[in-house]
Formats: structure tokens, C-alpha cells, sequence
């Protein structure tokens, strides 16, 4: 089987690399169309065909033209059994491009973001034809393409997936962080480790996409029971949103002072999970985020209740769920996890174990290609009929 896959940066999605790798070790001839960056060793390394473009919509019509153009080449020169995007982006590109050639194309959902809005949610749907098909990687992607009619044979599950040993204990080789924060033992480190999007305004948004402010005022909020409890901020900037990420510094001196410490982009962070009491991911919008890697890290977890986070993270048996876009949520459900420290001992393992067996990339790899196959045998099909 060959399966030419659309990755639209070679800057991040390293849970698109990571499953390329075990779809070869499963026997599948594996191409991919993406621009230059850093990782694009990586793809090279993995015995990965990589093919240079941009396989990506663009708003200005020469250049839309021109990558219409070039992934049509592309296709007819690999001729591939099946197109994998990675990317809503891309699909649409994937889409436009080869609206009439015959080909199986999936596109495997990385998040809920545009499902969450009416008017990109039905620009999606109204560009596929009879030759696509949507692999959701969260329950709440799924039953949405559900709730909006599309055919279960060409509607699958496959969560990205990673390996538990990329968050193994490697702290021996970090500095202690309440040492050198000034802290006791005793006292509440809590940790956040996301990049910060600047707030996309033509989606509605106020706040970052990763929750960063509301995960300030509940530090307030928190601080009120507990005042040398801190939290510390891993992650930079992401895409340019450096005025976003001053500003988000700038309101956590204005409500916490020195509470708040950002740590910046750090390549640690199993090092770091294992030194914060709590970690807390506040997203608005998400498929599993960061949840997966402090679950793996057996870190207790905090999250929001939106997209694929309750896939993981079941309310009081495997972490703690709050509301979105709620600081005294947030800190009510942070300072009950504090609180229960016999408890949490034995929601980490179980945060353990689901994690383990629902994101385990071996596992999530052979779900994909259990789904190219189910494909090419109803192409199959529909050919003898």
C-alpha cells in the first residue's frame, strides 16, 4: 500500500512524524508533502519519501493556483492508493486540487477548532465529495461529523498517538525548580506547558486558545488559600505571537507578581512534569493536548472539559475536569487535587494506565491502517458492483 501524506509544517505536528514511522514498520510505503523546516531530517531519517511543497490553502489565487498545480503533479507521479491530510488546510487544498481524480483521501482531524464554529464547520463538510473520509482523533470529533450526517464506513477513530518514554524521569540533569524558586517541599508548584497562540479575533476569541489567562486569575483565586503557591509557564510564543505573549506576562505581574515565572520553550519537559505537584491544561479548544504528556509523567492533571481532554481525563478517577473559560472552576477543582494527596496517588496511575493504552502510537498506527484498508475494500467493492 502507498499513502502520500500532507503535513502543511516541518516546524511542529511531530504526532503526524511519529505515526509515519510505525505505518512503515507496518508495511506501508510512505511519501509525504510538506515545506522545509527544522524536522524535515527527521522525516528523511525515518525512511519517509519527502516530497517539497506547501500542501496548504492559500487566499492569494496565483499562488492557490500554483499549489493546485504542483500537488496534481505530485499525485500523478507517486500515483498513491490513498491521500492522507494532516490538516483542515491542507484537506481543502487536497480537496480543490483533486476534486476529479478518483482517489481515497482521508483526512485525520487534529483538533476541534473549526467544528466549533458553524461557518467553517460547513465550509469543511460542502469540499468533500464521494472520495472522502474523516478519521476523528477524539470521541467529540467523531460523534460532531456524526451529529452532521456522514456515512459511519467513511467516518473512523485514531488518536494521535506518542511513547510513554519520551516522559520519562530525566530529572537528574534539570536544576530542582522549588529550590531554586525559593520554595519548600510543602508548598503548591503548579505547571503549564503550552505554546501561546495569540486569539485568532475573526473566531470570537478574547483570550489565548490555551487558556494562559485563565489560569492566572486562578492563581489569584488559589492564592487566597494558599499564598506561596506558584506556577510556572513552559512554552513560548508560537507563529509570531510575541506581542501576545508579553502581554500575557504582563498580566500575571499586574495580578500575581512573582507568582507567575515563564520558563520560555524548554526541551526538558519530562524533567519538568516530574517536578510540578499539578499540572493544568485550561485549553478553550482541544483534542487531548499536553494531557497525554503528564499523564504519561504520572503528574496529576487539571483540565478543562471541552474537545478529546474527558477521553482521557475521567472526572476524579484519572484527573480532575473543570468548565472552560472558569478561573473559580479552575481553582476549586485545582485546590480539591491538593487537597486529596492519598487520592491522587491513585488517579495518577490510573491517569497512567488510560493514557498508556489509548495513545500508545503503535496502537494508534495500526487503527490507521485498519482504516486504509476498510477503504480501498469499499473502493473495491464499489468497482465489482
Amino acid at each position: 500500500m502507498r499513502v502520500l501524506h500532507l503535513v502543511k509544517t516541518a516546524v511542529g505536528a511531530k504526532w503526524a512524524l511519529s505515526q509515519m514511522r510505525e505505518l512503515i514498520a507496518l508495511g506501508v510505503e510512505v511519501h509525504v508533502a510538506l515545506p522545509q523546516g527544522p524536522m524535515l531530517e527527521q522525516y528523511i531519517q525515518a525512511d519517509i519519501k519527502v516530497h517539497h511543497m506547501q500542501p496548504g490553502v492559500s487566499l492569494h489565487p496565483t499562488r492557490l493556483l500554483q499549489r493546485c498545480r504542483q500537488l496534481r503533479r505530485l499525485v500523478t507521479m507517486i500515483q498513491p492508493d490513498l491521500i492522507h491530510s494532516h490538516f483542515v488546510t491542507s484537506s481543502l487544498l487536497m480537496r480543490l486540487a483533486l476534486r476529479d481524480m478518483p482517489i481515497p483521501r482521508v483526512f485525520q482531524v487534529p483538533g476541534p477548532l473549526h467544528l466549533e464554529h458553524p461557518l467553517f464547520r460547513r465550509l469543511e463538510l460542502i469540499s468533500a465529495n464521494q472520495h472522502d473520509h474523516w478519521l476523528a482523533s477524539c470521541q467529540w470529533t467523531r460523534n460532531c461529523y456524526r451529529q452532521e450526517g456522514i456515512d459511519e464506513r467513511r467516518l473512523g477513530l485514531a488518536y494521535y498517538g506518542t511513547q510513554p518514554a519520551l516522559f520519562a524521569d530525566d530529572s537528574g540533569s534539570t536544576p530542582k525548580l522549588k529550590q531554586t524558586l525559593g520554595m519548600t517541599e510543602k508548598d503548591l508548584l503548579i505547571g503549564m506547558v503550552a505554546y501561546f497562540y495569540a486569539p485568532k479575533r475573526y473566531l470570537g476569541q478574547t483570550r489565548g486558545l490555551k487558556g494562559h489567562e485563565d489560569l492566572i486569575d486562578a492563581l489569584v483565586l488559589i492564592r487566597r488559600r494558599y499564598p506561596t503557591a506558584r506556577c510556572v509557564f513552559v512554552g513560548g510564543p508560537w507563529a509570531g505571537a510575541d506581542n501576545y505573549f508579553d502581554k500575557v506576562r504582563a498580566y500575571a505581574r499586574q495580578k500575581v507578581g512573582g507568582a507567575a515565572i515563564f520558563l520560555g520553550t524548554r526541551t526538558d519537559i519530562g524533567a519538568l512534569y516530574r517536578q510540578i505537584d499539578l499540572a493544568v491544561h485550561p485549553s478553550h479548544s482541544e483534542n487531548v493536548g499536553g494531557a497525554v504528556e503528564s499523564l504519561l509523567a504520572r503528574v496529576p492533571t487539571v483540565t478543562t472539559n471541552v474537545g478529546g481532554f474527558p477521553d482521557l481525563i475521567l472526572n476524579g478517577q484519572t484527573g480532575w475536569l473543570c468548565q472552560p473559560r472558569d478561573a473559580p472552576s479552575l481553582a476549586e477543582k485545582i485546590i480539591q487535587a491538593w487537597q486529596q494527596p492519598a487520592q491522587r496517588v491513585h488517579i495518577v496511575e490510573q491517569g497512567y494506565a488510560r493514557a498508556s493504552e489509548l495513545m500508545d502510537v503503535r496502537r494508534n498506527a495500526s487503527d490507521v491502517n485498519q482504516f486504509y484498508r476498510q477503504i480501498l475494500s469499499q473502493v473495491q467493492e464499489g468497482r465489482r458492483l
